[in-house]
Order: C-alpha cells, then sequence, then structure tokens
C-alpha cells in the first residue's frame, strides 16, 4: 500500500518514539493512503513552521502487517472508534496494545464533535449521530519501531509548497 506523511522534514527512517503523545491513535509514525490528506497537512504544517512544506512516500507492507503484527482497524465513526481516541487524547488509554491502527482521523471535520463529547457538552448518542453524517478520512499510527522497520519502506519526498 502506498502511504504518504505530510511534514516540512524530510523523514526517510520515521522513529516512533519521536511521534507525539496524546494523538488519535496514540504515539507513533502516522501515515495516511490518501495523498490528498497528506498534501493538505504538509501545507498546514508549512505555515505554521514558516518552512517548506513536503510529502514523505512509503510503501507499507499491509500483508506483512495483518499477518505478523498486532493489527487493529476502525472502519468508521463509531462508538469504538470515539473511545479509543477520547482515551488515547486524555492519554488514559489503557487498553490492548497494537503495532498497526488504522481509521478515521478527528481532524478539523469532527474535531468540534470530538471535543464537545469530551468536555461532557455532548451526550454519546448525539456525538455518534454526528460522526455518522461524516465519511472518514483515513490514518494508520505504526506505534511498534520493529514494525516501521520491517513494513514500511521509504521510496521519496516531494514539494507540495512553500510558506507564504
Amino acid at each position: 500500500m502506498r502511504v504518504y506523511h505530510g511534514s516540512t522534514v524530510v523523514i526517510n527512517r520515521p522513529l516512533v518514539q519521536i511521534g507525539r503523545l496524546g494523538l488519535d491513535f496514540g504515539q507513533g509514525v502516522y501515515v495516511t493512503d490518501f495523498k490528498s490528506q497528506a498534501e493538505a497537512c504538509a501545507t498546514r504544517m508549512s505555515r505554521i513552521r514558516q518552512e517548506n512544506g513536503v510529502v514523505n512516500v512509503y510503501e507499507l507492507d499491509m500483508d506483512r502487517v495483518k499477518h505478523e503484527f498486532k493489527y487493529k482497524c476502525f472502519p468508521e465513526y463509531d462508538m469504538d472508534w470515539l473511545d479509543f481516541i477520547v482515551a488515547n487524547r486524555k492519554r488514559q488509554y489503557d487498553g490492548e496494545k497494537f503495532d498497526v491502527i488504522e481509521g478515521g482521523v478527528a481532524n478539523d471535520r469532527v474535531i468540534d464533535t470530538v471535543e464537545a463529547y469530551m468536555a461532557d457538552l455532548m451526550p454519546r448518542d448525539v456525538t455518534l449521530r454526528n460522526l455518522k453524517a461524516h465519511r472518514p478520512n483515513n490514518q494508520l499510527c505504526i506505534c511498534n519501531q520493529t514494525t516501521v522497520d520491517v513494513c514500511l519502506e521509504y521510496l521519496e519526498t516531494y514539494n507540495i509548497n512553500y510558506y507564504a
């Protein structure tokens, strides 16, 4: 599977421990199979950091991931996804550990709903109804360095834009 990571930095050897804590699926290397999503991330990071935006391109061996590592997939915005995201964002996740997690992004389209739920301003049923109105973007978080080393191959990096 071809995957992408939007950034301002060329990352030819991703390191799990460099990833920030408190993200959707926890600490790890985040990639997406949606090229446009990575390009939008690179553009956003370029503006924030006032540096050139780049997209790092990789090949991810999903057959190997699914057969040799602990893989979790959230195919839609549902209660399992919401509980997992909230626990990770609060840094309180203590459930089963996975090597690779795939599922929807808590991005600009849905973050207000997630944050309202996290602040107890929106009940679960309303939260789920709001989330189900959106088709998830896709992200994969590789949480294990061995999985990165064995299953993720760096292909190239290309410039996406320059900060303005």
